[in-house]
């Protein structure tokens, strides 16, 4: 079965405005959906039994390693049995949530899913990232440079890792509504914000699905 796998990793639930812009896409997806929430049901950390199991024989596997390399083959093979992704991830203090971080580190196996040399399994297939931010990161604004997570996830989901096709939309200034010293800012979010949820209507119109090989 070709789908699309979203993997959510904003805390805040349906007040997310992460969530809510992918929600926007997931409106227009036509096909079948695989969604894994990290915020209600994380995966733990990678630890030593999870890295062993990749380099050791099955057979010698001690019981911390055969449940490592169980919760790997689950994500993994997850992972590679999607045709499209869409990633909800939220700028929080200038990096990814941490769940969103520990996914990443058991699903990224060089020759298995990661290839330097540009030839993973999954490269060509479109990825959506989902970005909200509270404040504003684009150029000329005092944080201009200060993103830690588009610039991060194009680096290990693009070519050179994943090979994934990224886009990301990053509503900004998602503190406005909320934070009196942000009032004038107000019509910039939701400018961002319209924008986004527009973009993330036409992606799921037209996005290009790789056929499976």
């Amino acid at each position: 079965m070709s789908y699309l796998l979203h993997i959510d990793s904003s805390a805040l639930g349906d007040a997310s405005v992460s969530r809510q812009v992918a929600r926007s896409f997931r409106d227009g997806w036509r096909g079948a959906v695989v969604h894994r929430d990290l915020a209600a049901t994380p995966v733990p950390h990678l630890d030593a039994a999870g890295i062993h199991a990749r380099d050791v024989e099955p057979a010698d596997h001690t019981p911390d390693e055969v449940a490592a390399a169980a919760l790997q083959d689950e994500l993994i093979e997850e992972f590679l049995g999607a045709r499209a992704y869409l990633f909800t991830v939220p700028l929080y203090n200038l990096t990814m949530p941490s769940v969103f971080k520990a996914w990443l580190d058991h699903i990224i196996v060089i020759g298995r899913t990661a290839d330097p040399a540009g030839t993973a399994p999954t490269a060509g297939r479109p990825a959506i990232v989902v970005s909200a931010r509270g404040g504003g990161y684009g150029p000329g604004t005092p944080r201009h440079g200060l993103d830690h997570v588009v610039p991060v996830l194009e680096a290990i989901l693009g070519p050179g890792i994943l090979g994934l096709d990224v886009t990301a939309l990053t509503p900004e200034l998602t503190m406005a509504p909320h934070a009196p010293a942000l009032a004038e800012l107000l019509p910039l979010h939701e400018a961002s914000l319209a924008e986004s949820h527009a973009r993330a209507r036409r992606l799921a119109e037209t996005i290009d699905i790789p056929s499976a090989a």
